[in-house]
């Protein structure tokens, strides 16, 4: 295993291109319709400051990705099913916490009755990129 310290900036550099193909993922369900096409109200313009809080946040998260090579035991060798397990967190965390303190409201059904679907579906874009990324990184 690389020095702890590299491992966690590939962590980093991982979860914040995650961020990004989620950032890239949001706008894109926005531009579409396919989110207003659902009764949900995401649909935030592609501008700096969307990708930037997407990708630290994303970055922030990739910290996720070491828990296997920390903890040494971890039953799912998987890239696609570890990220989809650790998209877990940041969207506990949306719905949660960030919604419930935002105008969005618990779970964010203020936003539409879907909406935690879609946080669900916009985390794990997140959760499987970052995590092949790190993988192929490592």
């Amino acid at each position: 295993m690389k020095p702890l310290l590299s491992s966690i900036f590939i962590a980093f550099s991982a979860g914040a291109l995650g961020g990004l193909a989620n950032a890239f993922a949001v706008w894109a369900a926005g531009v579409l319709a396919i989110t207003a096409y659902f009764g949900v109200d995401i649909h935030p313009p592609l501008s700096p400051n969307m990708i930037y809080t997407r990708m630290i946040w994303g970055g922030i998260w990739g910290g996720l990705f070491l828990a296997p090579y920390i903890f040494r035991v971890w039953p799912i060798r998987s890239a696609v099913l570890n990220g989809l397990l650790f998209s877990l967190a940041p969207s506990a965390a949306t719905l949660f916490y960030f919604m419930p303190h935002s105008a969005a409201g618990w779970l964010g059904l203020d936003s539409g009755a879907l909406t935690p679907a879609f946080v669900l579906i916009f985390n794990a874009i997140w959760g499987v990129v970052g995590m092949i990324s790190f993988r192929l990184a490592k």
